[in-house]
């Protein structure tokens, strides 16, 4: 039984884009998958993000990305939104996942713009509804033109918006005012996907976080996210200037990477990363170590 959802908050409001867990031969980690999936929703998480990108999706087959579906809403599915990555740059496969993840048992679908093939505006439109036919599942966009290639232009988001089952965006675009022109004429739930742009994101109407750093500062964004609820916004700002060396730690390199390492430090279940990912040299651990612990984080 998922979580109750409202138009406005369809997943939630803090979601955590989870690592994937992998055991010291690199095979699928299911058992640390669904520890780590326990660990982020006691910590305050509405929703878990599976199946994307830092959870390396690229480098998981099918069957490990239905299992890992299976396990997650086994560990916490009662408790949390779990949303699980369906997107690539080939429709046809695209539905295939979005199929698997909802006989899986997931709650809804994030569909990332397929990446690398550049299509126009009207490949993108007919990309995510075809996406959104294929499930009866509520569907978030992803909309990351650093890794795409190309953005989700407002126009065709509020045309996405129409259909009934596209109810949300993760916004990495980078561009507030964008957003702002989205969210006015879209009504689309928006949710932060850029860590450092919580706040400001918050400002100009999103109602929630996608997160990477949520993997060891989700009790800090919840309060972020209260304060700015609860018209505070002086605590807001204090929360999230003292959030900084975190949100430039965790990025100083490829997040997956990071994040991995973060867990390590702190005894949680990651293990190691799929080639072309590395693990960190040992002086950018120790990098790592010192942001975290300038941002409040126990290690």
């Amino acid at each position: 039984m998922a979580p109750t959802s409202t138009p406005q908050t369809p997943f939630g409001r803090v979601l955590t884009a989870m690592v994937t867990p992998f055991t010291a031969d690199g095979a699928l980690d299911l058992d640390g998958a669904q520890r780590l999936a326990t660990h982020l929703v006691d910590a305050g998480n509405d929703g878990l993000v599976v199946n994307g990108t830092t959870g390396e999706s690229p480098t998981t087959s099918d069957a490990e990305k239905a299992q890992l579906v299976r396990a997650v809403v086994d560990a916490v599915g009662d408790r949390a939104f779990v949303v699980a990555g369906a997107g690539t740059n080939d429709t046809r496969h695209s539905l295939e996942l979005a199929r698997a993840a909802q006989d899986a048992g997931a709650h809804g679908l994030l569909a990332v713009t397929p990446y690398y093939s550049k299509p126009p505006q009207e490949g993108l439109l007919r990309h995510f509804t075809a996406i959104a036919d294929a499930t009866e599942l509520p569907v978030m966009l992803y909309d990351i033109p650093g890794r795409s290639g190309v953005p989700i232009n407002t126009e065709t988001m509020v045309r996405l918006a129409e259909h009934p089952r596209i109810v949300a965006n993760k916004d990495a675009k980078g561009d507030l005012g964008r957003a702002s022109w989205a969210i006015a004429r879209s009504g689309l739930a928006w949710y932060s996907g850029d860590d450092m742009l919580n706040l400001p994101l918050l400002s100009v109407g999103a109602v929630g976080f996608v997160s990477v750093v949520g993997h060891v500062v989700t009790p800090e964004l919840r309060s972020l996210l209260d304060a700015h609820l609860n018209g505070d916004v002086t605590k807001a700002t204090e929360i999230h200037q003292k959030l900084l060396p975190v949100f430039t730690g965790m990025f100083r390199t490829q997040g997956v990477i990071t994040t991995k390492a973060a867990l390590a430090l702190q005894g949680l279940p990651a293990g190691p990363l799929r080639l072309p990912l590395v693990e960190l040299a040992p002086e950018e651990t120790e990098q790592l170590r010192r942001d975290l612990a300038a941002g409040g984080v126990q290690l």
